[in-house]
């Protein structure tokens, strides 16, 4: 009997082992619906003129008081910097308008310049990059999702993630 269910254990724990790595692997599979829309991004990036200018992504949030993130041209938003935005040469769009956050989301071609300052954003409890605002034009109010989680998009949810496109 004690050898007989020794050698159920060891038949157990072999198949253990062999389905495991199935059972983890089916598990993690997911489908990035919005992978086409992501390659037609990277290619238009890679395709942009370079200049004096940069990209910016408003990243509108109820609780926190930074802009979005700003890229080079020409580089993928992965190596964009969360911003906070000096607005004493020109103000932010949505300031512009009137109306708070209805921005959000959308993509800008801005003229202006880091000043090499931090500013300290307190709901976040951290120092973000200051970048002066000179100018700016409307680029794209529907762009490609630049995050996995798309609860980065609404502003009444209190996370911040990279991108990672």
């Amino acid at each position: 009997m004690i050898a007989r269910l020794k050698n159920t254990k060891r038949w157990f724990f072999r198949g253990m082992v062999i389905l495991a790595p199935l059972v983890l692997m089916s598990s993690c599979e997911t489908v990035d619906r919005d992978a086409p829309a992501r390659a037609a991004m990277a290619a238009a990036i890679r395709s942009e003129q370079p200049g004096n200018y940069f990209v910016g992504r408003r990243m509108f949030k109820k609780d926190y008081k930074m802009w979005g993130w700003v890229r080079d041209p020409g580089q993928p938003w992965k190596t964009a910097k969360l911003v906070m935005l000096n607005e004493q040469a020109r103000l932010a769009p949505d300031r512009v308008r009137g109306t708070l956050g209805d921005d959000n989301n959308y993509e800008y071609r801005l003229e202006g310049r880091f000043t090499g300052e931090t500013v300290y954003e307190p709901a976040s409890d951290r120092f973000y990059p200051e970048f002066q605002l000179s100018g700016f034009e409307v680029l794209n109010t529907k762009p490609a999702p630049i995050y996995l989680d798309k609860r980065q998009e609404d502003p009444e949810i209190r996370i911040i993630m990279a991108p990672v496109h």
